[in-house]
Parts: C-alpha cells; structure tokens; sequence
C-alpha cells in the first residue's frame, strides 16, 4: 500500500474525527432526527460527521473533490481527477434506534475508480480499511490493523448468503432469483449495509448482494473487498459501482468463486 500510504493515514485520520462524534452522539437522550425529501431519516449526528471531514479534507487535500451525501458534491480543484466519497454514518435507521451496527463510509476515487476505502464502525469497536487488488486489514485502529481475506468456499451449497433486504429485490424483479439462492445456500441472513460486505472481505461469509445503491453507500466497500481478494460487480456485470454521483448502483459481491454462478442467477429479471 506504499503508493497510497498516506492517502490511508488520512483516511484513519478523519475516521478518528468522526467516531469521535458519532459515537458521543449514539444513543443520546437528545438526538435530533429529521426527515430527508426521500423520506429517509438524517440525525444531527450525519451532519456533524460530515461537517468535520469536509473541515479536514478542506485542511490537508484543498485539491480534491470531494462527494458527501449530506452536502452534495464539491468538484476537484486539481487536474488530477482524485475524488473523496463520503457517507458519515451509513445505517442511520440502526443508528437513530439504538442498534450498533453503522459506520463511516470513505474512499477515495481517481476517475471512476475507488482505490482507498475505509470503513469505521465505533460502536462495533472496529474497523476496515484497503487498497483495491493490494491488500486489506482489520482491527480496532489503524496500529493494530492485521489482513483480512476472503473464503475459499467454492459451492453455493456449502456457501454463506447475505442480503439487505427483500422488498429491493422485489421491486428489481428479481425476488425470486434471490430465494433461490438463499434455498440453494448453506446459510442466509440479512446482515445490510456495509457489514454484510466487511464480513465477507473477512471471510465469515460468502456472497452479499444488493439491488439498488448510491455512490457514497459503496465506493468505501469496493477497495477492501478487492483487497481482500475478492470480486465485486453490479448486477449486468460491471465493476462497482459508477462514478456518478447521481447514479444509482447495485452490487453483487463475493469471494470470487461464487461470482459467475451468482450473476449468473441474478443477471435477468423475472418475468412478471
């Protein structure tokens, strides 16, 4: 990871800062929780995450763009393409009712593709971070980070399942594909959000497939997944995920030999 180095410093960096925040926020009696224009709820907490890292981005890469999902998009000053991607507390539904599961999402993008993720998780007391096909790591800090890979299993009947949730599938037709494969699987569960993925990059689990997503809801997650060793699309076959942030992307991601079996189930929509 020398060539990014300090890209990944940096990252830790203000992880630090938002855990610092988050995690003081975390089920505090006077959490202030919003609807967004989607409907979907936004915590006093999203916005101060947010608010800090574009404070220290600001600081220490004034040439970066810069994507977040509460502010919007901040185009790159430099000519390099480099692009920061943001989302301060992914899981903001388990976060604003008290479950621990929900982190901070950040990558870091050069054109389209994502080449630093870190994902930081406080109240789970971990965190992941890789560079995309050089390797990914694991622990409570960065000090004590140690690598992480991906399964060997190389059958769905010995293969472990994950999903976010059905009503996605159902909408992309693809319902039945999904039950299916959770029939066909050893095992199914529905982790969602970003730690069906970490899990997988650590090798607890096997494949983990969603529908329908944003740009800052996986760029952080294709780095370590890679890096881990494992392969990650979405649902026509394309890496994962886009580099629009107006995009809306799915993600199919697995230990690399599942992969063909699983795209190939979920490729096509269901006739109706």
């Amino acid at each position: 990871m020398t060539g990014y180095a300090d890209d990944i410093a940096l990252a830790h960096r203000l992880a630090d800062a938002a855990d610092a925040i988050s995690a003081a926020r975390f089920r505090a009696l006077d959490l202030r929780v919003e609807a967004k224009p989607d409907l979907t709820p936004v915590s006093d907490a999203d916005t101060a995450v947010e608010r800090a890292i574009r404070a220290l981005l600001a600081e220490h890469r004034p040439g970066d763009g810069l994507l977040g999902e509460e502010y919007g998009e901040q185009p790159a000053a430099g000519p390099d393409g480099r692009r920061w991607v943001v989302d301060p507390i992914d899981g903001t539904k388990n976060f604003v009712r008290g479950v621990p599961v929900w982190a901070t999402l950040i990558a870091l993008l050069e054109g389209d593709r994502p080449v630093v993720g870190l994902v930081s998780a406080p109240a789970l007391g971990r965190r992941w971070w890789g560079v995309a096909g050089e390797g990914a790591y694991a622990g409570p800090d960065a000090a004590s980070g140690a690598p992480v890979r991906v399964s060997a299993v190389q059958d769905l009947a010995d293969a472990s399942f994950c999903y976010s949730s059905l009503t996605g599938w159902e909408e992309a037709g693809r319902l039945d594909a999904v039950l299916q494969l959770m029939r066909d699987a050893w095992r199914s569960r529905a982790y969602g959000d970003f730690y069906g993925y970490m899990l997988l990059a650590e090798g607890a689990l096997d494949v983990m497939v969603e529908p329908e997503l944003s740009l800052w809801d996986v760029a952080a997650l294709v780095p370590i997944v890679t890096g881990a060793g494992g392969m990650m699309t979405t649902l026509d076959g394309r890496p994962s995920p886009g580099g629009n942030s107006s995009d809306e992307v799915s993600a199919i991601a697995t230990n690399g030999h599942l992969h063909p079996d699983v795209l190939a189930r979920l490729a096509r929509p269901t006739a109706r």
